[in-house]
């Protein structure tokens, strides 16, 4: 193949930031005052899509989206069910503390699913559940956190 024919499949528009990811829902009272203690703001409604715009002061944004079907026992079919269908599983953020939000989950009785724990050389995570059973990850990054390829 020659460059000119390999330059074509790529995308000619190239991806410059990231924007948002859409997390369902079922409560909508219930979701916002979760995500609002996480240190999320609404800052727009969008009614006719029964979705909104979240902001936290460091401008990571996030939508929810207020449609989603109540169960019984928050089950996620991506991450809960023997078959793992495709899809994307949880949004991950980066915090300053991640033992500081470790120790405020515990005193809001937010289960702490998974971790912390080091994941590869970058970083050290643990993930908790909103709700619904949206699995969210935290991330501290550290010091001399090059990945080998």
């Amino acid at each position: 193949m020659n460059a000119d024919a390999s330059a074509s499949m790529h995308n000619p528009s190239p991806i410059v930031a990231y924007d948002h990811i859409g997390i369902r829902v079922s409560d909508r009272s219930r979701a916002l005052a979760f995500y609002e203690a996480l240190g999320f703001v609404e800052s727009m409604r969008f009614s006719d899509y029964e979705a909104n715009e979240m902001l936290a002061l460091s401008g990571v944004r996030i939508n929810l989206i207020f449609n989603g079907a109540r169960q019984r026992h928050a089950h996620n079919v991506l991450l809960d069910a023997p078959i793992k269908l495709p899809g994307i599983t949880h949004p991950a953020f980066i915090v300053e503390d991640l033992e500081a939000l470790q120790g405020w989950l515990l005193q809001r009785g937010i289960a702490i699913t998974e971790g912390p724990h080091r994941i590869g050389p970058r970083r050290i995570a643990l993930f908790i559940r909103d709700p619904d059973g949206n699995v969210l990850e935290f991330n501290q990054l550290l010091a001399n956190n090059k990945e080998t390829p």
